[in-house]
């Protein structure tokens, strides 16, 4: 414990009088914690945990202790004033090196240059170019391999497409158990056209009064249009577009009749918008949407496969204070797991850990027990999605629908 620090000396010994005031032990933690003394620290942030365990702030400074923290940088000393010597000739410099160094600031005439990456667009629609590929997306080859043929495929090969008669109309549905990554594979899908993201959710599209829902849908194909080319997805499209046999009201009728009109370009040509959406009960989507130059392909998004898995736990724990942890045994625990129970898991076995810490007194680095114990604990989300499908499968797939789907649960034995 270092003592060279006045202040941080006052604060220890207001501590050592007031050991109840959780307020000052977690002030005292904290600027220990940008002196370097993490060990210090942890033990004031574990005594607040050990009197009140839900302190959000006190689990915030113990996360942060946990975490390996490099030696701060020395401040950079102050450039001393230079009298009596001209300010430097910036123009000079920059006619020197012209043509090494590009200038420090563009000519007023110069058209705006806009990032590949950033959103564009200055509405209440944000139009993204995602730099996602199918390759950033751990196994999944399935998937891929069936998105290559239903999608991208007749895209990048105008000639292919003009032999074989393959039409551009019509769109997409990712389908399958939630948390499993249909939005993430809309936008590796528009990272690898190269083209513009716009995601499109209820609340971009539902409005309360009269006329406004209908004009919102209207106004999300505008922004698509003058974005192409655009990849325009529909999130939820359920909840957007259920069966007109099975909605009670007049404004989700209004809505999927605008949509219906908007996707066979009854006002305006779609050339360069590619829609997609994304569905956990597509058997709930009005039929007319599933018709040719709708929504007439699918693709079945399943939970992650063993080299997912294994690359999704990476990510998770990637800045997180882990120690011999080997994934093999985890990925063998994780079968069904969606992504999202995933991310979860990996949560769970840090706070296990930091509880743990707080207990002892001793700061420690997360396990394969913690995680192995998580994974005991967890059980796959996707459970009651499967159940409905089954039924979906069995009783509702008289014209090959789900043909894929009930594949898929055929050989995981859920069939």
């Amino acid at each position: 414990m270092s003592g060279a620090d006045p202040l941080l000396d006052s604060l220890r010994s207001a501590v050592a009088a007031s050991p109840d005031d959780p307020t000052l032990r977690l002030h005292l933690a904290g600027l220990l914690l940008d002196a370097g003394e993490q060990q210090e620290a942890v033990s004031h942030v574990a005594a607040v945990l050990g009197r009140d365990p839900g302190n959000a702030d006190a689990a915030a400074l113990m996360a942060r202790g946990l975490t390996p923290q490099q030696p701060p940088r020395p401040p950079r000393p102050e450039p001393a004033p230079v009298v009596g010597k001209p300010s430097f000739d910036w123009e000079a410099a920059e006619a020197e090196v012209s043509d090494v160094v590009a200038p420090r600031f563009a000519p007023d005439d110069e058209p705006e240059r806009v990032p590949a990456h950033a959103p564009t667009g200055g509405g209440r629609f944000v139009v993204e170019r995602p730099d996602l590929r199918l390759a950033d997306v751990g196994g999944m080859d399935a998937v891929k391999k069936r998105l290559e043929a239903a999608f991208l495929a007749p895209l990048r090969n105008e000639e292919l497409r003009a032999l074989y008669g393959k039409s551009l109309r019509g769109g997409l549905l990712l389908y399958g158990p939630p948390g499993c990554g249909k939005t993430f594979f809309a936008r590796a899908l528009a990272g690898e056209l190269g083209a513009n993201f716009l995601a499109v959710g209820i609340h971009d599209v539902l409005d309360q009064w009269a006329g406004n829902s209908e004009r919102n849908m209207h106004d999300v194909f505008l922004a698509a249009r003058a974005a192409a080319p655009c990849i325009l997805f529909f999130d939820e499209l359920d909840g957007i577009a259920q069966k007109r046999s099975a909605v009670v009201g007049g404004v989700l009728r209004q809505v999927i009749t605008q949509l219906l009109a908007e996707l066979d370009g009854v006002s305006a040509d779609n050339e360069g918008v590619f829609v997609l959406a994304a569905s956990n009960m597509p058997w709930d989507v009005d039929p007319a949407l599933r018709r040719p130059g709708r929504f007439d392909r699918t693709v079945l998004v399943v939970p992650p496969d063993g080299d997912a898995r294994r690359a999704i736990l990476e990510y998770h724990l990637r800045d997180r204070p882990v120690e011999n942890v080997a994934l093999k045994p985890l990925v063998a625990r994780t079968e069904g797991f969606s992504g999202a129970d995933l991310a979860h898991l990996c949560e769970a076995a840090t706070e296990h850990a930091l509880l743990d810490s707080v207990a002892t007194g001793t700061v420690r680095r997360i396990t394969q027990a913690d995680l192995l114990a998580a994974a005991g604990e967890l059980r796959p989300s996707t459970g009651p999605w499967f159940t409905t499908a089954r039924q979906v499968a069995l009783y509702a797939n008289g014209d090959g629908s789900y043909d894929e789907l009930a594949a898929y649960m055929k050989r995981r034995k859920l069939l």
